[in-house]
């Protein structure tokens, strides 16, 4: 065969060579099917020596696949959410790559899933990666009712979803805990949007955490679904008036809020107060004095998120959830 010839091979040159049907290498390369251990053999040292690589499309049109992966970014993130989504995305496309899948980019904002209804309907994709859950979920509701394979980044609280999530709940329980022993006096929670699912968990996180060291949570100092950083800032004040102790913030962007606002107020971490933060962002790295706060390995989120998914458009057998560990880094922020 000339040098071309093994550049382009094809099932049928195989077959040929070998003297074999097409059906019959088909089964040695898949190892389904009845066939020869020897002849199996045979068609695998040619495959080899040949360095023969399936074409990915005649693959996919032979097994009814696309071998395409939908992932559907929110648009209303922070720059302080771009991190997470880009290593989260990184994760992802590194399984993809290696298990021979490509990423179709789909977007949701304010509950619009036209993005995502057009790549199902349209047949372009296998199954789908959701990156951000909701309470009241219509990306859900709409890949149940297409009966299509589909995983979430994150925590969901409907029936029969596939999650793969950091565990925030105990992530959230345990740093609490941490900081309330360390403490003798109140502290405050200032958080956000309640409809994410994973704000409602660090929620649950926090109270849980009082109840393990034997006390209640202050609820004039717990709250949540600030929707702006004039509201946060009058609610920084606020825990300062009533001599909050200590404030923990539910994500990065809040805590980065929380500093700046402190510093205008003149007000020296840990000397006035102390402050952590439920999720250790790029931006809180490099502050000064060093942030206690939860860390997380985002890149391995879509790692195994991406394995998960393509288990599941194979036929293999999936966890209905997966929860990752987390790391407590206690810093100077709350000595």
């Amino acid at each position: 065969m000339s040098d071309e010839k093994i550049k382009n091979i094809t099932i049928a040159d195989i077959a040929a060579d070998l003297g074999v049907s097409k059906t019959t290498v088909s089964r040695a390369m898949s190892g389904k099917g009845r066939i020869g251990q020897k002849t199996r053999n045979n068609v695998l040292e040619y495959i080899k020596l040949h360095d023969y690589k399936p074409n990915i499309v005649a693959k996919g049109l032979a097994q009814s696949r696309t071998y395409n992966i939908g992932v559907v970014m929110p648009v209303d993130y922070n720059m302080m959410d771009l991190t997470f989504f880009q290593e989260c995305l990184l994760g992802i496309e590194e399984i993809a790559g290696l298990m021979e899948y490509d990423i179709l980019l789909a977007y949701n904002k304010d509950n619009d899933i036209s993005s995502l209804e057009r790549i199902v309907n349209n047949g372009k994709v296998d199954g789908v990666i959701l990156m951000r859950t909701f309470i009241n979920d219509p990306q859900i509701e709409f890949l149940k009712q297409k009966n299509i394979k589909f995983v979430t980044v994150g925590s969901s609280n409907y029936t029969g979803v596939i999650q793969i999530d950091h565990d925030h709940k105990n992530a959230c329980k345990e740093l609490t805990s941490v900081v309330l022993m360390k403490c003798s006096g109140t502290v405050a929670l200032l958080g956000g949007d309640m409809n994410h699912v994973v704000s409602q968990n660090r929620l649950k996180g926090f109270y849980e955490g009082y109840e393990t060291v034997g006390k209640s949570a202050d609820m004039n100092l717990v709250d949540i679904n600030i929707e702006n950083n004039i509201m946060l800032d009058k609610k920084v004040e606020e825990a300062l008036e009533q001599n909050a102790e200590c404030i923990l913030c539910m994500d990065d962007a809040i805590c980065v809020r929380v500093l700046n606002k402190l510093h205008d107020l003149h007000k020296k971490v840990p000397k006035d107060v102390k402050v952590a933060s439920f999720y250790n962002g790029i931006m809180l790295e490099n502050y000064v004095p060093s942030i206690t706060s939860l860390s997380f390995n985002t890149k391995e989120l879509g790692i195994v998120t991406g394995r998960t998914i393509i288990d599941m458009i194979e036929g293999k057998s999936v966890a209905q959830k997966t929860l990752l560990p987390y790391e407590i880094v206690l810093k100077e922020s709350t000595k």
